[in-house]
């Protein structure tokens, strides 16, 4: 009986596990989330005057920051990160960087991120999805 008993716990633990696990969704909204962490896949470029890195297979690793409008962008390529890029949502589930401009804009959502971010000589690009 004990075993019945400890086969049916761990029988338990391990779909309490499961669900849990398929629960956290890429699907996972960025303007509506206190915390939120995602990688954008697509093409991505960096230039600042001496080096242009470009690719068609790169990421962007996406993070909210502790402030809740701010966000942080890790690129892969050793394309330097942009980081404390703050934002404002616009309409339902997209976030628009603040301050945007036709050289600086980041827009990003739960299924895409576009970037076209020009800041002391440096050019971000990116066309990626989720």
């Amino acid at each position: 009986m004990k075993n019945v008993i400890k086969i049916l716990g761990v029988f338990m633990l391990v779909m309490f596990t499961a669900i849990s696990f398929t629960s956290c969704s890429d699907d996972d909204d960025p303007a509506n989330n206190d915390f939120f962490a995602g990688t954008y896949k697509g093409s991505i470029s960096y230039n600042d005057g001496s080096s242009n890195i470009s690719t068609d297979n790169g990421s962007v690793f996406v993070t909210k920051i502790a402030s809740g409008t701010k966000y942080n962008f890790a690129f892969s390529n050793s394309i330097p990160d942009l980081n404390g890029v703050e934002f404002e949502q616009q309409g339902d589930n997209t976030l628009v960087s603040v301050g945007s401009t036709v050289t600086s804009y980041i827009r990003i959502d739960n299924n895409d991120l576009k970037i076209a971010y020009a800041k002391d000589g440096k050019i971000w690009t990116a066309n990626c999805t989720r």
